[in-house]
């Protein structure tokens, strides 16, 4: 969808002949072809990088302070360095190979279970193997034409429903980040697992900056203004700052103890030094012997099940963008598929191969792509603003999440339209629909609702006598897909902890 604008995205075939290439420069990316210009690529990429850039914050936060089974710590400055690092040039790769406004940065969720279930079993450099060869294994699958095959297989409704889910998904992440959706204490004695604020109520100066970024984000999209998204982030930071400087809301964790008022993730303060060298020791600190040192079926089963998830996680978010972008065809293919799955692929590695964790394609993209973004080129600028991120690490923090969730609210309002394209008046294909969209932000994973829409649909066309109907590849990774589910019981059944 084209978004500095709210009006439905131009698709392939109403922009095979537009303006035709200016230079050798515009033929490469295809800039008028698409429709867009050098200029709003540029304003893109922005905002892309304005909705990644807390991933240099976040993943070290994770990553960096997860212990493995020795005790040892990568550490936050290392693992900054290195995020931004692999953020860098394998966002740039996408641009250049690939030819889409996606961006590439450490993948979320992934991240977690590397640090809390992975290396919690073995040495850090271990865990960052079996990273490393779960990359490999996926550009595998799109070098045999298998990911891409999968991809074909899949029925337009649920390619449809994925985009929708990513849509709540992400503006479920934006409230998160904000503070306006708080899980309840366990001490609550409720079975409500989440409220509004911190006691139901909003107060505190960092809702009020949450919700006037969420209204002026949301009224420079609705008026077309172009690169409202990042004047909206722009904007909102600095209502922070002002009101940080005036009213020092604080951390949300002073001392150990809660500050329900206080910012989320960083408080938007100038940080000193504002340039700083990066610290890339940790590039190549790998080793393949988690076979040996947790045993070879345990090892087996955790790249299993990072291939799983990072292989359903991409697919589903590239459907989503690709088709926000107006770049897929009528029929939801995208093109150069293989391209980007191939990059999307060695980013996993490349991420291993960093310590910063399983590289991946981000929903953020939606944000540049709402903004205007439509070719390689607003990934290459994202690519390089992350390159600059490696000695501006700590201006980074500058952005609190409360001034970039409200992007991602909006941008999730704008993916939703998409629902259109089901119909909900044949419960076959509403069913699956349904579940695929709401599995994302209920269980907080884009591969649990893929998961649960494939194995709905082809359960529903089995008990209709429509078995028949159903792709051989549909019928192939919707046993993938109960295998996923069930690995607690495949574990059981093998003896495997």
């Amino acid at each position: 969808m084209s978004v500095t604008t709210v009006t439905p995205p131009p698709q392939p075939s109403q922009t095979q002949d537009a303006t035709p290439p200016r230079n050798a420069f515009d033929r490469f990316f295809e800039i008028s072809r698409r429709g867009s210009t050098v200029r709003r690529e540029i304003l893109a990429g922005l905002t892309t990088f304005a909705t990644m850039a807390y991933i240099v914050v976040l993943n070290p936060l994770i990553i960096g302070t997860a212990p493995d089974k020795g005790g040892h710590l990568l550490g936050i400055a290392p693992v900054a360095g290195v995020t931004a690092l692999v953020a860098a040039v394998m966002t740039i790769l996408m641009g250049l190979i690939g030819k889409v406004p996606f961006g590439v940065a450490t993948g979320l969720g992934l991240n977690a279970f590397v640090a809390y279930s992975v290396a919690s079993r073995m040495s850090w450099p271990e865990a960052m193997g079996l990273v490393v060869i779960e990359g490999l294994l996926i550009a595998v699958l799109v070098i045999t034409g298998f990911r891409q095959a999968v991809f074909q297989a899949i029925p337009r409704e649920l390619k449809a429903a994925i985009a929708v889910g990513i849509g709540l998904f992400i503006s479920l992440i934006g409230f998160v980040d904000g503070g306006l959706v708080r899980r309840i204490p366990d001490a609550a004695n409720t079975t409500v697992p989440v409220q509004l604020g911190s006691d139901g109520t909003l107060h505190g100066w960092t809702s009020l900056v949450f919700v006037v970024g969420l209204l002026l984000t949301g009224v420079l999209v609705a008026r077309k203004v172009r690169g409202g998204m990042l004047i909206g982030i722009i904007g909102t930071t600095v209502f922070a700052a002002i009101v940080n400087a005036l009213a020092k809301p604080g951390p949300s964790v002073v001392n150990g103890k809660p500050n329900p008022t206080g910012w989320q993730l960083s408080v938007p303060t100038l940080p000193h030094p504002l340039f700083q060298a990066p610290d890339l020791h940790l590039v190549g600190h790998v080793s393949f012997g988690a076979f040996a040192s947790v045993g070879v079926l345990t090892a087996i089963l955790l790249v299993f099940t990072l291939v799983l998830s990072d292989f359903f996680d991409v697919m589903g978010t590239t459907v989503g963008l690709a088709r926000q972008a107006g770049l897929a065809t009528p029929k939801g293919d995208i093109p150069r598929l293989g391209r980007v799955l191939f990059v999307d692929g060695i980013a996993a590695a490349a991420g291993g191969g960093a310590s910063a964790s399983s590289a991946t394609t981000y929903v953020e993209s939606s944000s540049g792509i709402a903004d205007g973004g439509r070719t390689g080129l607003t990934s290459v600028v994202t690519g390089v603003l992350f390159l600059a991120a490696l000695l501006l690490t700590p201006l980074v923090q500058l952005v609190p999440s409360e001034a970039a969730g409200p992007a991602l609210v909006i941008v999730g309002a704008l993916m939703i339209r998409q629902v259109r394209d089901i119909d909900f008046s044949d419960l076959g294909v509403a069913i699956p629909a349904f579940l695929t969209m709401v599995l994302m932000p209920f269980t907080y994973s884009i591969t649990d609702g893929i998961g649960a829409g494939f194995i709905s649909w082809v359960a529903i066309r089995l008990v209709r006598g429509k078995g028949r109907e159903i792709h051989p590849l549909m019928w192939g990774v919707t046993i993938v897909f109960v295998i996923y589910f069930g690995i607690n019981v495949v574990k059981s059944l093998t003896g495997v902890s």
